[in-house]
């Protein structure tokens, strides 16, 4: 969760790195070329302004919350990504927009990676969602739903429908539903 400007400096410069060149002629390419990278890091950059805003009181970040809102509706509309303010902690990577949704009431660990098409979120019974560890990755397609939780370093497999608990660390996981691969 971001609390303080030392938080969102901590966040900003590690996702940065994430989707924009340090190298001023790669990041020039990137700007020409319309990469996709730099729209998926502008909708992460408002996601972050957005936390950090919110989790602040007082009228100017009131103001400067309704304003990355709303640069954060605008790209993730563009893009097909729904993520909810401190849902998820540093480190997010996407490596391809479209359809990903993750519920505000997940809470989610350091360096998640999504590869599309991914949704984190309750299972229309109840408003419980997943609660995933640090390192985890999701393949294409792959769904975490329900009151579950997902521990450290797993990595689940495309297509996968996760809907149980797997609190072994450092495994794989995949199918419908997921069950562990190695």
């Amino acid at each position: 969760m971001i609390k303080n400007k030392k938080d969102l400096k901590i966040y900003i410069k590690k996702e940065k790195s994430i989707y924009v060149s340090n190298l001023l002629i790669k990041y020039l390419e990137q700007i020409i070329t319309n990469d996709i990278n730099i729209k998926i890091w502008k909708f992460i950059k408002a996601l972050r302004y957005t936390e950090y805003y919110h989790n602040n009181k007082g009228i100017i970040n009131r103001l400067g919350y309704i304003y990355f809102r709303r640069k954060q509706n605008y790209w993730g509309t563009k893009l097909g990504i729904e993520i909810w303010d401190n849902s998820i902690s540093e480190g997010l990577t996407i490596f391809h927009a479209g359809n990903i949704v993750i519920n505000g009431m997940s809470k989610i660990g350091k360096n998640l990676k999504l590869h599309g098409s991914n949704c984190i979120g309750n299972n229309g019974y109840s408003l419980e969602s997943p609660i995933i560890g640090d390192n985890v990755r999701l393949g294409v397609g792959a769904k975490v739903i329900g009151d579950i939780r997902i521990a450290n370093n797993i990595t689940i497999a495309a297509g996968s429908i996760v809907v149980n608990s797997f609190e072994e660390e450092g495994i794989t996981i995949g199918g419908i539903p997921a069950k562990k691969i190695k």
